[in-house]
């Protein structure tokens, strides 16, 4: 009896590690856990047969008893071989899910050091584009500047020469405009002495018709002396004519007078 005791603690002192591994998450390994947990209360179970019987037999030593005991333990030995290969299952399920784990704990460690990766990148790429930003603008500050000097420069430089175009042009326009100015006063002005001339000589004949009214009163003055001289004079003298007259009459001897 002693003996059998033995046994049944031996065997369920090997059942422990199986419930142990039972914590196992995966379904593989829950299924091969379950296997063996069956398998060691199986053993369990027949290992009470086994003592049983081998209590029989020391009891009656019959050929019935002694043939349970042979059936006993050979069950026993089948429950035996069936928690090994339980256990053996379990194990090949412990690797596996072992090399699942390493996989996935693999994959998150891959996937945690990309995700921290990405966001160290993210932040050195965000602190690269301010400082790229900064040099940029600082640079395009410096272009833009020279760009609006010289702008400034240029402007400045049209200006001057249309305010010196302007200058010009509003000088000769001045200039044009007081020739001009001058032309019309001296225009006025010599139409003020044409009239003052005319206010002046009112009444009197200009000086061409004074001398055609000149001649014209000569010619008549000299046309009335030859009217006079060819009329026959009444001499109401008697005796001896004047000397002018006696003198025409004789007329002159010697030389003739030059002609006039």
């Amino acid at each position: 009896m002693a003996r059998v005791a033995k046994k049944k603690a031996k065997a369920k002192r090997v059942a422990k590690p199986a419930a142990k591994a039972s914590v196992a998450a995966s379904p593989v390994v829950v299924k091969a856990q379950k296997a063996v947990d069956a398998a060691a209360k199986s053993l369990d179970a027949q290992l009470d047969r086994v003592g049983k019987a081998r209590a029989r037999v020391q009891k009656s030593n019959t050929a019935a008893a002694k043939k349970s005991l042979t059936a006993a333990n050979a069950k026993l030995r089948e429950q035996r071989a069936k928690l090994a290969e339980a256990k053996l299952g379990l194990a090949k399920a412990n690797t596996m899910d072992a090399v699942r784990q390493a996989e996935e704990s693999a994959k998150k460690s891959v996937s945690e050091l990309a995700e921290k990766l990405s966001n160290k990148a993210d932040k050195e790429l965000s602190k690269a584009l301010k400082a790229f930003e900064a040099r940029w603008k600082k640079t395009r500050a410096k272009a833009d500047a020279k760009k609006v000097k010289a702008a400034e420069k240029k402007a400045t430089a049209k200006v001057k020469a249309a305010a010196k175009k302007a200058a010009a042009k509003a000088k000769a326009m001045e200039k044009k405009a007081a020739a001009k100015a001058n032309a019309e006063a001296k225009k006025a002005a010599k139409k003020a002495s044409k009239k003052k001339a005319v206010k002046k000589s009112a009444g009197r004949p200009k000086k061409a018709a004074a001398k055609k009214s000149t001649v014209k009163k000569a010619a008549a003055r000299k046309a009335a002396t030859k009217a006079v001289k060819s009329a026959p004079k009444k001499s109401a003298r008697r005796g001896r004519p004047p000397k002018a007259t006696a003198k025409k009459a004789t007329g002159r001897r010697g030389r003739p007078p030059k002609k006039a």
